[in-house]
């Protein structure tokens, strides 16, 4: 984009709200229309009706910052995060007692960082708000769109007069960005524009929020405000449950019970609330010592108890008028903690292809040419749009199922000596032998910035060279015994194909699971 145009972005969320900063460092003039009142009001109802605030940010949600020309920006960020540097498995020991595992995410000793998504939100919006070429309208209701004469309609929701009927704005635009979240109404209008493949998969697990409070002062002998270690992702790992604990500033930490709908309505239907203490003690050992039972009764009885939904589409823009991000475009269960930050690095990848074809096709060549600078913005950006659809559209579903794959790893492969060998393997490759480039699945996705889907390719490459060691190593000795044997007992003589056949099995096997 090389002129200035108006670029109306939907939704006032991180994604949203950084779309818009970038926009409008390029001169642009932004508007942003937001469904709900001023997310930095309090009283404003939270997405999905949940006090939910902690989030995961990595390397790619930092990278897209950075790349805000906002150095204050990421200065506060790193303030009000708390580095988390693995996960923290808790269980039981045979004995009864209690056990914690760390397993640190990354062998050079990088972290993830929790953050406050409404202290991010609030800090974006408040330097938009600042800038004289950005202009918010809240209570703002997509309804309609015609993206041939790029004109859009919302809904003003008078909040103040709620029995007074909604009037309806018309608004011109050059560009419009949908980042209005997995149900995003710039989607829906866009499909009637454009052939879209469009997938939504609900999976069999729902989600409920908890607390652990802060350590109370006066307690004896507390040196700190958390009452477990605030450096870990904090998991409590079962093969169909999953408790997780993410730190706060203020010495708290938001928990999020998953579990199969068919467990949320055997709770449900506890009338006593006997049964949910007892499950978390069955199933989340300690839990109980953290967070009261009447606590775990009263959070489980008055928090929702909400799906996860998976979204995948494509393409992810129509002609020269509207892009949809984040998870308007590929919504993603929350396992690899990479929705945000898939989100934020969709900006920054989209105004880097924006950028690059506007050098290649600037309005001074298309004035040369005989073409109106407007026709040869929006030539620009429709070259741009598809270029990014077509780049994004692989890794964003690459990541999408890597979400999916993790919830298992978090569940139970945790636990599982295979997974723990392989990324001691790998691990110790990255270490002993840096010149190979060797590092874990996890480590490329969260303290990188290559394609996911390079990072889906290289691992699986990994896994069959690591295979094929494995099995070289392991069974070499069995195959030559077995041939020994077939050779030395004529009625043995199919033991060498046999242990063959369990070999290419036990390698299909780990191959796929790990």
């Amino acid at each position: 984009m090389d002129s200035t145009q108006r670029v109306v972005v939907v939704g006032a969320g991180p994604v949203g709200s950084l779309s818009a900063l970038y926009a409008a460092n390029r001169g642009h003039a932004v508007e942003i229309y937001e469904l709900r009142s001023d997310l930095r009001d309090p009283s404003t109802t939270p997405l999905n009706f949940t006090r939910s605030i902690n989030l995961a940010l990595s390397e790619r949600g930092l990278n897209a910052m950075r790349h805000a020309d906002q150095p204050k920006l990421i200065d506060h960020v790193m303030a009000v995060t708390i580095p988390m540097r693995g996960r923290m498995i808790h269980g039981k020991l045979p004995n009864g007692e209690l056990s914690e595992q760390a397993q640190d995410y990354d062998v050079h000793g990088r972290s993830i960082l929790a953050i406050d998504r409404g202290g991010l939100n609030k800090r974006l919006l408040d330097i938009l708000e600042d800038m004289p070429n950005v202009t918010f309208f809240f209570n703002h209701k997509l309804t309609g769109a015609d993206f041939q004469r790029n004109k859009a309609w919302f809904e003003v929701r008078d909040t103040e007069t709620r029995e007074q009927r909604s009037k309806e704005i018309e608004v011109d635009f050059d560009m419009m960005i949908g980042a209005d979240g997995a149900h995003s109404a710039v989607r829906y209008h866009m499909m009637k524009y454009t052939r879209m493949d469009y997938q939504q998969e609900y999976i069999d697990t729902l989600w409920c929020e908890f607390q652990i409070q802060p350590r109370k002062e006066s307690q004896p002998g507390s040196t700190s405000k958390f009452k477990i270690s605030p450096n870990h992702l904090h998991i409590w790992p079962g093969r169909d449950f999953m408790f997780i604990a993410i730190p706060s500033e203020d010495g708290s930490f938001t928990c999020t019970l998953f579990a199969p709908a068919a467990r949320f309505e055997e709770l449900e239907a506890d009338a006593a609330g006997t049964q949910i203490p007892e499950f978390f003690d069955n199933y989340f050992p300690g839990v109980t010592s953290l967070i009261l039972p009447e606590e775990l009764v009263a959070s489980f009885r008055q928090n929702p108890h909400l799906p996860l939904i998976s979204v995948k589409c494509k393409p992810y823009h129509h002609s020269s008028s509207v892009v949809v991000l984040g998870d308007a475009a590929h919504a993603m269960v929350p396992f690899y903690g990479q929705g945000m930050n898939a989100g934020l690095e969709d900006v920054r990848i989209l105004f880097g292809i924006l950028d690059k074809h506007s050098r290649e096709n600037g309005t001074a060549a298309a004035i040369e040419a005989g073409v109106l600078p407007a026709d040869a913005a929006a030539s620009q950006r429709a070259l741009a749009l598809a270029e990014y659809s077509a780049v994004r559209v692989p890794d964003a579903h690459a990541i999408n199922d890597l979400a999916l794959q993790n919830y298992t790893e978090m569940r139970a492969s945790v636990l599982s000596p295979a997974y723990r060998l392989r990324k001691f393997l790998e691990e110790s490759l990255s270490v002993y032998v840096p010149r190979l480039g060797w590092q874990t699945k996890y480590s490329r996705v969260s303290f990188g910035n290559e394609c996911y889907s390079d990072v889906v390719a290289k691992s699986e490459h990994q896994g069959r060279v690591l295979l094929r060691g494995l099995v070289g190593a392991l069974g070499m000795p069995l195959i030559a015994g077995g041939v020994f044997f077939a050779l030395r007992y004529r009625r043995a003589a199919d033991i060498g194909v046999r242990l063959g056949q369990f070999m290419s099995s036990l390698a299909g096997f780990i191959l796929h699971k790990y």
